[in-house]
């Protein structure tokens, strides 16, 4: 092997390094229902690229800590819309409007289950951090 300079890598023959390509998203419209969506990861059919061709089926997501994780989502899933889409003010109300539930939903599940992130901590009078059970520490009743 000769000596290759550092843009070259380590392969044989100073082989140069790949130049990745990510094709942008096209314009569509969320199709999935909100249920199915965070299931799959997206709202969006043209990104929905199931990992090892494995998919979450949509069963059993209606726990209080899942409709946190719902909500989380949808923030997220705004979010990244509002970059490409900084002008849509219907969605940016949207993202204001879900901000806020989180926020509340947050407050209220760590008022009655216990923090489930440091920043919780802020809801409680003591600090309960280490008493609190985890998340998959809950049991349904029944």
């Amino acid at each position: 092997m000769k000596q290759c300079d550092n843009k070259s890598g380590m392969l044989p023959e100073c082989a140069p390094l790949a130049m990745s390509y990510t094709p942008p998203q096209q314009s569509s419209e969320p199709a999935y229902e909100s249920k199915v969506a965070l299931s799959r990861g997206t709202l969006f059919p043209g990104l929905d690229l199931p990992f090892m061709n494995v998919v979450n089926k949509p069963d059993g997501l209606s726990t209080p800590l899942c409709e946190l994780m719902a909500l989380d989502f949808v923030v997220q899933e705004l979010k990244l819309y509002l970059d490409t889409h900084p002008d849509d003010e219907e969605a940016f109300e949207a993202l204001k409007t879900c901000i806020r539930m989180s926020m509340e939903g947050q407050r209220r599940y760590a008022e009655q289950y216990g923090p489930i992130s440091f920043d919780d901590v802020r809801f409680g009078d003591t600090y309960t951090w280490v008493d609190a059970p985890w998340p998959w520490q809950h049991r349904k009743e029944g």
